[in-house]
């Protein structure tokens, strides 16, 4: 079992940043490829980043790429989703996931998510 706790959202202007922390409970954590995901109103889900286990190999959709960069230290369990030049459309609730790549060696948009956190709330303000 793993449990995972979101943290670092909140407002913030356009053009602003934010950090945000998935932490793992567990001894297993640096056996999963992890990956943040974003559901804004109305919208469905969608993959952000996601990071192998090693973090060697990383994947950002293309509306992130450049802004967003992922990033994990296996010896505090957690994962960082470092956001950069936000913007309105950024807008959403941010959830981190613990799983694998099936079928895949490196990180791509094809996750597993084996378990999920509750989210933290993104509002970027124009």
């Amino acid at each position: 079992q793993v449990q995972l706790v979101e943290s670092g959202g909140g407002l913030v202007q356009a053009g602003g940043s934010l950090r945000l922390s998935c932490a793992a409970s567990g001894r297993t954590f640096s056996t999963y490829a992890m990956g943040w995901f974003r559901q804004a109103p109305g919208k469905e889900r969608e993959v952000v980043a996601t990071i192998t286990w090693s973090g060697g190999s990383t994947y950002y959709a293309d509306s992130v790429k450049g802004r967003f960069t992922i990033s994990r230290d296996n010896t505090k369990n957690t994962v960082y989703l470092q956001m950069n030049s936000l913007k309105p459309e950024d807008t959403a609730v941010y959830s981190c996931a613990a799983g694998s790549f099936p079928g895949t060696i490196g990180a791509s948009r094809n996750f597993r998510a084996d378990y999920w956190g509750q989210g933290t709330q993104v509002t970027v303000s124009s």
